[in-house]
């Protein structure tokens, strides 16, 4: 009985084994063996996974018939039919790589992106600026912690790579934004005029930035406003310097809301507290408030709506360089509005982006002396402006990483000045016209081709300006990107203030960067050459009003320069348990013949060397986020330029001592844990260059050039405390999430 058992068990294992199919073979990808790649029989159970070489091998009981199936994530799937009958089975393939908007490389030669976390080099979120020790909440203040910006404080822009403030502009919702900075007096910077809470992200160009925009010999800030809330909100803020207040409102089918703030701001109490370096005759002061509407159509389009207006007023007084009079007064009243409505939808397979702007800026500054406690008549110098920007894009996918976009865009210009004996109104209507590609020809490989046309109306001429960039994936963790382009630049108007027959500035940008990226930790090295041609000249004049009030004249574009150097950004989120640290260093290499300097110079805006770290860490147990922050500047030059018989020549010069400034900052959060809180709130601390090191800025001197005096910051150390209060919105894992 135990025999016939055997023989029973040992036929049927032999037939089973008999009736087994062995199926083998290779997968490969560019001749080269790759592993876990999922090879099955489909519609069974059957199948195997390749080795490290790219061999697989299983055995099936199947006949017949069948589909070989080959799937991986990175590669296209492969279906091969195959026959089963009784003898071994050899199938080999060659796989495709898959295109994949995630997995491609990313040009970003020039460029730190915030707008989209999966494919960004650098995040700088709101939360991100917010806690920026040293940024005071602003976006242009965070830029100067990342490589390419300089840190200059005696007046406001975003001074990249050897350009001047004015060669980077900044855009909201691709429309352009005139007078994003608030109006000052000479040697103290303007503030961001817009909340860093309005934007959800920006794409911050420092060189070889997209066709879609233009006028800008530098660099382009792309800021991008937020789209609807996730729920009604009510925001409150008080501190020793302003007041505001905010709602935003969401409709119950959350298809569209509304919102407003109001803020008043005041800086005489801290003027009262602290020992300013500047004597502030009116203590700096301002109204401001905004509106918003952001509608979600049915067909998926989405119109976004955002208006702003704002008032500030300053007086300085400053001793006199000149022997006939103790102290100069300025006192200055400034006004301005902006409103953009933007419109975005999808039609079929393009997306169509339409922007609309308008502006308007008004700078009343008045110029008196005082000699004996008894101040002269003033003399005014009044600037108002008028800015409409429209711009539409048509975009159209052609595969996942392919696309192509083209568009229009004018802006207008309508200022009118008047300060002594000048008197003049400048209009000028720049209508543009560009068309860009986004070409993937792989997930390691792509370019980006775009051309960008334009037509001054004041100048009467014309300009056509390519781009080009190339991005190359090294390996897993490694990639390369090179960009190229020519960018043009109107005059600043302020200097028109002659017949003189003037053309546009021209810069040309080559840009090499090597870039790392992995999970928690990015690593970027960039090098730059830019070349200046056609940059204007000019003379100074002093109107007829009596305070020796300069004024420099374009009469020429045969001005030129340089820029070139090397840039190393480092950050790091996994190194250290809840520390969120960066380091930024750039060496710049620059010199200009432009404006009145009388040969080619190092700008007096441009230091050699800037170092800058950045350092965060939230404290769960303490509820409480420590924020570190520390800039070193090689001393800038600084020059004494006057015109003597229609000639600019050099009267003084020097360099100012090195920069340094050690910031602190520190976020409580008493509601963190606590589910049933109505509200959430943050009490802020903050100290500005808490070693009190003493900076300049520059040097200012008389008009026969003998005596001088320091351009200083308004305050060596600032202390600031503040409380945000949401009800509605609990911001909780904002704060800490963006803190770790």
């Amino acid at each position: 009985m135990k025999t016939k058992l055997l023989f029973l068990i040992s036929f049927f294992s032999f037939a089973l084994s008999f009736s087994q199919t062995k199926i083998t073979g290779k997968v490969t990808f560019k001749n080269k063996g790759i592993s876990q790649i999922n090879v099955t029989l489909k519609d069974t159970y059957d199948g195997a996974t390749t080795d490290s070489e790219g061999n697989f091998s299983f055995e099936t009981s199947e006949k017949g018939n069948h589909v070989l199936t080959f799937v991986h994530p990175k590669y296209n799937e492969i279906q091969k039919p195959i026959l089963i009958e009784d003898k071994e089975i050899s199938v080999n393939v060659e796989l495709k790589e898959q295109i994949n908007e995630i997995d491609a490389v990313v040009i970003s030669a020039g460029s730190i992106e915030a707008s989209d976390r999966k494919r960004a080099t650098a995040l700088l979120t709101p939360i991100d600026i917010y806690t920026t020790a040293g940024a005071d909440g602003q976006i242009s203040s965070a830029l100067t912690y990342l490589p390419g910006v300089q840190k200059v404080g005696e007046t406001e822009g975003l001074f990249v790579r050897g350009g001047t403030g004015t060669e980077t502009k900044i855009f909201m919702d691709g429309s352009l934004i005139n007078n994003y900075f608030s109006s000052s007096v000479p040697g103290i910077a303007g503030r961001d005029r817009f909340n860093t809470s309005l934007f959800k992200g920006n794409i911050f160009s420092s060189g070889g930035y997209s066709a879609l925009y233009g006028q800008a010999l530098s660099g382009a800030l792309m800021l991008e406003s937020v789209d609807l809330p996730e729920q009604s909100s009510y925001d409150f803020g008080v501190s020793p310097i302003f007041l505001n207040g905010s709602f935003q409102k969401l409709g119950e089918n959350k298809s569209h809301s509304y919102g407003a703030s109001l803020g008043y701001s005041n800086l005489g109490l801290m003027q009262e507290v602290f020992n300013f370096n500047t004597d502030f005759i009116d203590a700096p002061r301002g109204f401001n408030g905004d509106a918003n509407f952001r509608i979600k159509t049915k067909s998926g389009g989405f119109f976004k709506y955002y208006g702003m207006f704002d008032t500030n007023k300053m007086g300085v007084k400053t001793e006199s360089l000149e022997p006939e009079y103790n102290f100069a007064l300025v006192r200055l009243k400034g006004e301005n509005t902006y409103h953009n409505l933007s419109f975005k939808q999808k039609f079929g397979k393009y997306l169509f982006n339409t922007s609309a702007s308008y502006s308007y800026n008004q700078s009343d500054l008045n110029f008196s002396t005082e000699t004996n406690q008894v101040e002269s008549e003033t003399t005014e110098l009044i600037n108002d402006g008028n800015y409409i920007n429209f711009k539409a894009v048509i975009d159209r996918k052609i595969n996942k990483i392919s696309a192509l976009r083209g568009g229009f865009e004018l802006n207008y210009t309508n200022e009118n000045l008047n300060f002594g004996e000048i008197n003049k109104n400048y209009r000028d209507l720049i209508s543009s016209g560009f068309v860009e590609t986004d070409l993937g020809f792989s997930n390691n490989l792509s370019t980006k081709l775009g051309i960008r046309a334009e037509n001054s109306s004041y100048l009467n001429k014309n300009n056509i300006a390519p781009r080009f960039a190339l991005a190359y994936r090294l390996a897993k963790d490694w990639t390369t990107s090179f960009a190229y382009g020519l960018f043009f630049q109107n005059p600043e108007s302020k200097y028109i203030n002659s017949s003189a027959k003037l053309g546009f500035q021209k810069s040309e940008h080559y840009i090499f960067q090597v870039q790392r990226s992995t999970e928690g930790r990015s690593l970027r090295f960039e090098a730059f050459y830019k070349k200046y041609d056609d940059l204007i000249k000019t003379q100074n004049i002093i109107p007829d009003s009596g305070q020796n009030q300069q004024v420099q004249t374009a009469f020429n574009n045969n001005g030129n320069g340089f820029a070139k150097g090397l840039e190393v950004f480092w950050r790091d989120k996994k190194t250290f348990e809840n520390i969120d640290y960066w380091v930024s260093y750039s060496f710049l290499d620059s010199k200009r013949d432009f404006l009145n300097y009388p040969v080619s110079l190092k700008p007096n805006f441009a230091a050699e060397h800037t170092l800058s770290i950045v350092a965060k860490r939230f404290i769960p147990e303490w509820k409480t986020g420590v924020n570190l922050s520390y800039t070193y500047a090689k001393g800038r030059p600084y020059y004494d330029i006057v015109t003597q018989n229609d000639v600019n020549i050099i009267r003084n010069e020097g360099r100012l001592k090195d920069y340094n400034a050690l910031n602190l900052s520190f976020n409580y959060l008493p509601n963190l844990g606590k589910k049933d809180s109505k509200a959430f709130t943050i009490f802020v601390l903050s100290i500005s260059n808490i070693l009190g090191v003493k900076n300049v800025y520059g040097y200012n001197f008389s008009q026969n050039g003998s005596r001088s005096s320091a351009v200083v910051p308004p305050i060596n150390t600032f202390v600031f405390v503040g409380m945000f209060i949401s009800f509605g919105v609990d911001k909780t894992q904002d704060a800490i999430n963006n803190n770790l």
